[in-house]
């Protein structure tokens, strides 16, 4: 039988159930194989592109980039590139013609005011990349989930003094201290993050590996915007930013 054969042939549930296994026993692969073997060919073929909730092929499977929601959390999901892209590390993130992720990402984010039952205020929904030593797969995948409540409440005290260049951050966030900036943009459409951190965070292109890059909904004075967090990882101490998300969504309680 062949892979596809194969994969087809295995429930989804064990398949996206590998995604709640350890990062040590996990098939490190199994995103890759649910968005090219499943989720695309189902999608092409006219079918329901399951398991992903949907997928945008328009510009052909190369720019593809597909939503999944994860089994962790109660609403959050993954934007997951159809093309081979090993995560944050990877040069096609930073080809001219590479597809805008995060833009895909927040354009979807009413996914998570379904699950939650309400609608969430941009400032507290947040996509995050994590590097490439915190990560337990190696297909690149944007976490998009509520933010935390902590968080929000030191970004609303800070994000005031955030101007277009990268600082590092006066308060930690999580016991971790991020450079941050902000961007004026409503939906994402005219920037690209991972290009606003390799070229604006020192080190950050030629070590693109070790950065971890949050993007969060904000607002400066009256006009619709972003905070964009990067991080350095290290091995013993972090670099993950997905640490600053929250996967029970208590924002939405409030």
């Amino acid at each position: 039988m062949s892979p596809l054969g194969r994969l087809r042939a295995w429930p989804i549930a064990a398949l996206v159930g590998c995604l709640a296994a350890t990062p040590a026993r996990a098939d490190r692969g199994t995103l890759w194989h649910l968005v090219h073997d499943l989720c695309a060919p189902r999608q092409q073929a006219g079918e329901a592109p399951s398991p992903c909730e949907m997928i945008d092929l328009t510009d052909g499977e190369d720019k593809g980039v597909a939503l999944l929601k994860d089994r962790e959390g109660v609403a959050q999901y993954l934007a997951i590139p159809t093309r081979k892209i090993s995560g944050i590390e990877d040069p096609l993130i930073l080809a001219p013609d590479a597809p805008n992720y995060f833009a895909f990402a927040w354009g979807n984010r009413a996914k998570l005011d379904a699950k939650v039952g309400a609608p969430l205020p941009r400032e507290a929904v947040a996509i995050a990349v994590n590097s490439a030593y915190a990560r337990s797969q190696d297909q690149l995948h944007l976490h998009i989930d509520c933010l935390r409540p902590d968080v929000m409440a030191t970004l609303a005290a800070d994000g005031k003094s955030f101007d277009d260049t990268w600082r590092a951050m006066a308060e930690p966030l999580n016991g971790r201290v991020y450079f941050a900036r902000r961007l004026l943009s409503a939906d994402l459409a005219d920037a690209k993050p991972f290009e606003l951190l390799a070229s604006g965070v020192e080190g950050a292109k030629d070590h693109m590996k070790y950065e971890t890059l949050a993007v969060i909904g904000a607002s400066f004075e009256g006009k619709p915007g972003f905070i964009l967090l990067a991080d350095h990882a290290e091995l013993a101490a972090g670099g993950h930013a997905e640490d600053i998300e929250d996967h029970t969504c208590a924002v939405a309680k409030r």
